[in-house]
């Protein structure tokens, strides 16, 4: 009988193929790595051709386990947590990648809040379905995830009207400077609400997508062009003189009510 060649341990196993450095690098290490895709949205204007941009701050999105929980067991066992029922009848846990916060209720229903992208959003979610099957209990594996609000913030690079917008379009908006400096404009479709500001700075809030908060400033934007302020000089920096005699120049009302003082 014929002795069959000896394999060294450092030898490849027979059947092994081995993989080229190139084809190693090409493979991504994470499939699942978070991504900062969505965190800022394009919008074109139609007016003055110039493209505007959205900074996504937080999308506030929901989802159920269809389980029942033990919020204490939960608190011990995981980390990065918070539990105190005496204060807020829900888990408080946080992750670091993606960066998220959950509050996880007793009756398997979780809220998920500081992601600036929906593709975090939802990866944040099966991370804590994980992380509670980890512990012993059986989620469903249909999550039911919904996104309920996207806030978004944009800079116009102008100031604003705010009271001539107002009068205008006075059905849309609610503007109280003495409690709020903002002014609170409605749009019906898509249904979301802005805070503008004199220095043209823009808070988006209310949208269920992210396209609904390019699609409304793209609405808005030629409205608030309108209204946009014009810089004029001041009152006695523009007072000529009034008239010129004998090569003298009459002095203005206010240096004659300085002398006076």
């Amino acid at each position: 009988m014929a002795a069959l060649p000896q394999q060294s341990s450092l030898d490849p196993p027979q059947g092994f193929e081995e993989t080229s450095p190139e084809l190693l690098a090409a493979e991504p290490k994470n499939s699942h790595a978070p991504s900062l895709a969505g965190s800022v949205i394009e919008c074109h204007d139609e007016v003055g051709d110039r493209t505007l941009l959205i900074r996504i701050q937080n999308i506030a999105s929901t989802a159920n386990l269809g389980v029942r929980l033990d919020l204490k067991k939960i608190a011990l066992k995981c980390r990065n947590t918070e539990f105190n029922p005496r204060r807020f009848g829900a888990v408080i846990m946080r992750l670091r990648e993606p960066r998220a916060t959950a509050l996880i209720f007793a009756s398997g229903k979780i809220c998920v809040t500081g992601v600036k992208s929906t593709h975090n959003a939802t990866l944040a979610c099966k991370k804590f379905h994980y992380i509670i099957e980890r512990v012993g209990f059986k989620p469903k594996e249909y999550m039911d995830f919904k996104v309920q609000n996207i806030v978004g913030t944009a800079d116009l690079g102008f100031p604003i009207r705010l009271e001539g917008l107002l009068y205008a379009h006075s059905v849309f908006c609610s503007y109280e400077p003495e409690l709020f400096p903002g002014l609170i404009y409605r749009l019906v479709n898509p249904r979301v609400v802005f805070l503008i500001f004199v220095s043209g700075k823009i808070v988006i809030t209310g949208a269920k997508k992210e396209a609904d908060l390019s699609l409304a400033l793209t609405k808005l934007y030629p409205v608030l062009l309108e209204f946009k302020k014009v810089h004029t000089a001041s009152t006695f920096d523009s007072i000529a003189p009034a008239s010129q005699g004998n090569g003298k120049v009459i002095r203005s009302a206010a240096e004659k009510r300085m002398e006076e003082v």
